[in-house]
């Protein structure tokens, strides 16, 4: 998975190993995939990443598996004698990054544009005839629990199952859009004539085989670097998940992704087994603003307005961003499939991504009850701008939040980092020192180094007041440091799921073209490494990296029984721990067990929460049930099933209705009135509903009547 990379100002002597011209004698007869591979694997990997492997046979094994799962991770392209073949090459892969070249990637891309050509052959076959939706059989959609197939005819046969279930999918769709329509115009008094059952099937098998065609189309076109990239990934994926090989396209990506400007829908994307998962909604852009789109959805189709949809299965990932990118003002259409396993339609207007929605942002919100006033700031990235000296960073712009709140005599303050990615480690570290007078932050540690330790050296304290610092399952790095920092310290209570996301690795481009003398001008570009060069510590010596920050108060979370998190990625590096450094405790106390034991009784008495429990099972249980219906009244029954329980699920707010929020207004906003008047009317709408916020509010008042009573322990007087 393509991560957010966590900017740090790296070490001298990690200066000093990246300086070198990795150029050999030996090079002048060899090819640019064999330079490729040296500079990556002998140099760059070998001398510099965190992950001292072995690359041995048992390193080749890990790698050959990776290796078929890129390249046939839905297994339907592959049969068993294939596999027998290929697997004659499965030591030989640590002799091939050492210079040893061997056949597999020629022989695995030559076996596998014969089994496309036949694939091809066998869809135009199986989509002359009408499809059977009456029959009982059934597919298993989860590559894992499937074998390869024994024979031609076998994997035939898998097509054919294949092929059914997506016309049953689009058959299903079409069925329940003609329905409407026939409602909508019996309302309107219109006429209406529907389409017979064996004209929709027609109709259906078409839409299939132009999504077939198109898919062998760009499986035929795939070029040398593609199949290269995959065949380097793999192996890169044994060291750990977050370091990548990317050829020049996949690095302009990056780039535009990273510069805060793009045009398009705004949500991350990443292949995994075939599909294309999202794996981050870009605050403030198209697809965060129409709402409907979330974090492990898998695109199935992409459509361009009221065009054909094309399905991206199977697609290579380049190609796919290429059909949901575009023009700000056109319309793309995605089908997606829910965690929850519903199938649905999502228009998304394509739209500039508007900075400022990505930026901290800040309400007072009043509490009629108690009279409270607390602070709320939401930060949904540790940005900074690396381009332009001066530019703006999140922990100077959160620095401005809490002296806009202490203006407004707040008495607590609550920082959301839910669902924040990470970004800026130099912004973590300062931002962690607006909170305490000054000491260590985290650690950082190289593969031949000792830790380096980053410190906050400003004695200033910005705020000294009750904190809550809430995270969830997707909050990763620069989140988890600042989280872990003030809650070693016993500085704020961290409110949220019942882990962060644990990733506690530092990673670093590298240009690969910087290695390469200059007379071998015509090989470039290279493209760029993603290296893994450091890991993360807490002040306590323990690491970040699988186990996150365990909040201090816990409250259910709908990905509680998903696989999500990075100690669910295939190799990512082990916790560890190292020496503690001495750090001075903050001299208030939390009562974190009072907290979590009101928090407990609020939460079992909330029926929201209550119903965030039951979809968190709920959707466990439909990503477990991998084995799907062939048979249409059986599909449709479950599909039904379904949206009773997205119906049930669609509300997971409440209004609160004895809170008031108050607009703190942002310096930086110059848009029109209108435009900042409904952001922020929005913003204040979707805080006033959130339940996770009225918890945090819950704590932080109990924190408060916790510190009165130890300053005043009256039995007499009220809590």
């Amino acid at each position: 998975m393509k991560k957010r990379i966590l900017f740090l100002i790296i070490p001298a002597f990690i200066i000093a190993l990246f300086s070198f011209t990795f150029f050999q004698a030996d090079m002048l007869d060899k090819n640019k995939e064999a330079i490729l591979k040296e500079i990556v694997f002998q140099g760059l990997i070998e001398r510099a990443h965190f992950n001292n492997l072995t690359e041995d046979d048992e390193f080749s094994k890990k790698a050959f598996d990776a290796y078929l799962k890129r390249m046939d991770g839905g297994k339907r392209f592959f049969i068993k004698d294939d596999i027998k073949k290929l697997k004659s090459f499965e030591t030989q892969i640590d002799d091939d990054i050492k210079g040893a070249n061997n056949d597999l990637l020629t022989l695995s891309v030559s076996i596998m544009k014969e089994r496309v050509t036949e694939a091809q052959a066998y869809c135009s076959e199986i989509l002359e005839k009408p499809f059977d939706f009456d029959s009982k059989d059934e597919i298993e959609l989860d590559s894992d629990k499937r074998e390869y197939a024994s024979s031609k005819k076998a994997l035939k046969k898998e097509w054919e199952k294949y092929l059914r279930y997506q016309a049953l999918v689009m058959f299903h769709n079409k069925k329940e859009s003609q329905e409407k329509k026939q409602k909508e115009a019996k309302k309107k008094g219109e006429k209406f004539t529907a389409k017979t059952d064996d004209e929709l099937e027609v109709e259906v098998r078409k839409d299939v085989k132009r999504n077939c065609d198109n898919l062998f189309d760009r499986l035929q076109k795939l070029d040398d670097e593609d199949k290269l990239s995959d065949y380097i990934n793999a192996i890169l994926s044994i060291y750990g998940p977050h370091t990548e090989f990317y050829p020049p396209y996949e690095k302009e990506e990056f780039d535009i992704q990273m510069s805060g400007r793009l045009e398009g829908i705004g949500a991350q994307l990443v292949q995994m087994d075939g599909s294309i998962k999202v794996s981050r909604i870009v605050p403030g852009s198209a697809s965060w603003k129409q709402g409907d789109l979330k974090e492990e959805d898998i695109i199935l189709k992409v459509a361009q307005a009221e065009e054909e949809p094309v399905s991206v299965e199977e697609m290579p990932l380049k190609d796919a961003v290429s059909l949901i990118r575009g023009k700000k003002g056109t319309e793309v259409r995605l089908t997606i499939k829910k965690t929850d396993g519903r199938i649905m339609i999502v228009p998304i207007i394509r739209d500039v991504v508007i900075l400022e929605e990505s930026y901290a942002k800040s309400t007072v919100i009043e509490s009629k009850d108690s009279g409270h006033r607390i602070g709320y700031i939401l930060l949904p990235s540790f940005y900074a701008d690396f381009q332009r000296r001066g530019g703006r960073n999140s922990a100077e712009d959160v620095k401005k939040e809490l002296l806009k709140l202490k203006e407004k005599s707040v008495d607590g303050i609550i920082l959301d980092l839910r669902s924040n990615g990470g970004g800026s480690l130099r912004d973590a570290v300062d931002m962690s020192g607006l909170f305490i007078e000054k000491g260590p932050i985290v650690q950082v540690r190289s593969k031949v180094a000792k830790p380096v330790i980053y410190r906050d050296t400003d004695p200033e304290v910005i705020y000294d007041g009750p904190l809550v610092v809430m995270v969830n399952k997707i909050s990763a790095s620069a989140s988890e440091i600042l989280a872990a920092a003030l809650q070693d310290y016993g500085r704020a209570v961290i409110v949220g799921s019942s882990s962060s996301f644990g990733k506690g690795t530092v990673q670093q481009f590298l240009e690969l073209d910087n290695y390469l003398s200059a007379r071998y001008n015509d090989m470039k570009p290279l493209g760029s490494l993603k290296l893994t060069i450091q890991k993360f510590y807490r002040i306590t010596g323990k690491s970040t990296q699988w186990k996150g920050v365990t909040p201090d108060v816990i409250l259910p979370d709908v990905y509680d029984f998903l696989e999500v998190g990075e100690s669910k990625l295939d190799y990512a590096l082990p916790w560890d721990e190292v020496e503690a450094n001495e750090f001075a405790i903050w001299e208030k106390p939390l009562h974190t067990d009072l907290l979590a034991a009101k928090s407990e009784k609020r939460v079992d008495a909330n029926e929201v929460f209550q119903l965030i429990e039951e979809k968190a099972h709920s959707m466990k249980e439909e990503r477990d049930n991998t084995l799907q219906t062939l048979n249409y009244k059986d599909f449709d029954a479950y599909q039904d099933r379904l949206d009773e329980k997205a119906k049930k699920f669609s509300n997971l707010t409440k209004d609160h209705e004895n809170l008031v929020l108050e607009e703190v207004k942002a310096e930086f906003d110059g848009s029109p009135d209108s435009v900042r008047v409904a952001r922020i009317e929005d913003f204040h709408k979707k805080v006033q509903k959130d339940v996770y916020i009225y918890e945090a509010l819950q704590v932080i008042e109990d924190q408060m009547k916790a510190d009165v009573a130890v300053a005043d322990p009256d039995p007499k007087k009220e809590d």
